[in-house]
């Protein structure tokens, strides 16, 4: 039975219409395939999740430091969590005020406090600089240095002190320098009281535990501050009487404690 194609063609063409009836029906075949197929993938495909920051939010400091966290992956949630960063300066407060327009429409302010002109990151420790100037006017650049030293501090480039850094940062920070006991009298060394009363570091170490002889610290580990005034203490005095057995006083002998 011819189609109706085939029927409307002339007697010479059905053959050739009949060939292209069939390539023609072939094609919408595989279109319908094709259109099929496209459906069933569009149906499965998962649609991408929308990032919940939540959590992420609630915890942020915790999300910045996790273990396998890179200065990349940092970079990345920086620019996911914040629009932009106004930067403005207070001159009357010498602050630097930082406003973080987050996504999402808030906005938070930051102070940070502007550097004076020629300060840097390597600084000398706070704690470094008070020990110096409670020392300074007792002690000598090396002594502070020695002492700086034991008890592990460093300069701000991460160095060991010696007494020219010392001496350096104390014009810098205008610190008063030391003053020699040989000239006002009234703080003296440890070694400096073991020659003025003619005995050993151990003694004058001993003194001060038992609590004959008083002494300061800047701090633990620091060099033993004496007032020289202390050494004319009458228990000290007994004390070295009582361990110089058969001492023989000289009338012409200049006495150690005599007044000044």
């Amino acid at each position: 039975m011819l189609s109706a194609g085939e029927a409307a063609c002339d007697p010479e063409n059905r053959l050739i219409a009949a060939q292209l009836e069939r390539s023609w029906e072939a094609t919408l075949r595989r279109v319908e395939t094709c259109e099929a197929r496209l459906s069933e993938v569009k149906r499965v495909e998962p649609v991408d999740a929308v990032p919940d920051f939540t959590g992420l939010a609630q915890d942020l400091e915790a999300t910045w430091n996790a273990p396998g966290v890179d200065m990349r992956c940092r970079q990345q949630l920086l620019r996911a969590l914040i629009k932009d960063i106004v930067a403005d300066i207070d001159d009357d407060a010498r602050d630097v005020i930082l406003t973080i327009h987050w996504h999402g429409g808030q906005h938070s302010q930051v102070r940070v406090r502007k550097p004076k002109s020629g300060e840097h990151g390597q600084r000398t420790p706070e704690e470094a600089l008070a020990i110096m100037r409670s020392m300074a006017t007792r002690w000598s650049d090396a002594e502070i240095a020695a002492t700086l030293n034991r008890m592990g501090m460093q300069t701000g480039q991460g160095k060991t002190w010696t007494a020219r850094r010392v001496q350096s940062l104390r014009t810098v920070h205008k610190i008063s320098g030391y003053r020699s006991s040989d000239k006002n009298g009234e703080w003296i060394t440890m070694s400096d009281a073991a020659a003025k009363l003619g005995v050993s570091h151990v003694k004058i170490r001993r003194f001060i535990r038992d609590g004959l002889l008083p002494a300061e610290q800047v701090m633990r580990g620091a060099r033993y501050q004496i007032r020289a005034s202390d050494l004319e203490d009458e228990r000290i005095k007994a004390e070295l009487a009582r361990n110089t057995p058969g001492r023989i006083h000289d009338d012409n002998q200049e006495s150690l404690f005599s007044a000044i």
